[in-house]
């Protein structure tokens, strides 16, 4: 009996599951790497304007679709995991999952998009947007270590079970 993960339709979705978690780990690289530290540089009024902007585009099909796509297969990786639990890469395939659906897609619903949104309920001019936005700065910003950090991990899960299950 063959492996159900070595299955071209999971090859490739393993595959295309892993380069999506690695697309979004970049994006997160970026964001904690230079933007929110060149934000943090400049006027609080400046940098809260350009973030409420940011947080309006990046709501586009492109990004939308990379990461929710990615959530996807990962749900999709993580239940056929669980059904073949005995097949070699399947621990490495359900970390992978778990680690994007919790690490990145939780965090980000749990931690940085209600942050996203006081951001963006308050003028960037304000005493209440320069309070909000000395603890934004920080906070977002450690949120955001931690979904870049789980988006590349369950890339590299994805990479090793399918390494594995060969």
């Amino acid at each position: 009996m063959s492996n159900a993960l070595t299955r071209p339709p999971f090859i490739f979705l393993t595959l295309g599951t892993a380069l999506g978690c690695g697309l979004i780990a970049g994006v997160f690289f970026a964001f904690s790497s230079f933007v929110m530290p060149a934000l943090a540089r400049i006027a609080p009024p400046q940098g809260i304007a350009a973030m409420q902007a940011i947080n309006v585009v990046v709501l586009n099909r492109w990004f939308l679709g990379v990461f929710l796509g990615s959530a996807l297969g990962c749900a999709v990786l993580g239940a056929s995991a669980l059904l073949n639990w005995s097949e070699p890469g399947a621990g490495l395939s359900l970390a992978g999952a778990l680690l994007y659906l919790i690490g990145t897609l939780l965090v980000t619903r749990a931690f940085n998009i209600p942050r996203n949104d006081a951001l963006a309920a308050v003028a960037a001019e304000s005493a209440e947007g320069l309070r909000l936005w000395l603890r934004y700065v920080p906070e977002w910003t450690f949120y955001n270590h931690v979904r870049g950090l789980a988006a590349l991990a369950a890339a590299g899960c994805f990479i090793l079970a399918l390494l594995r299950a060969r």
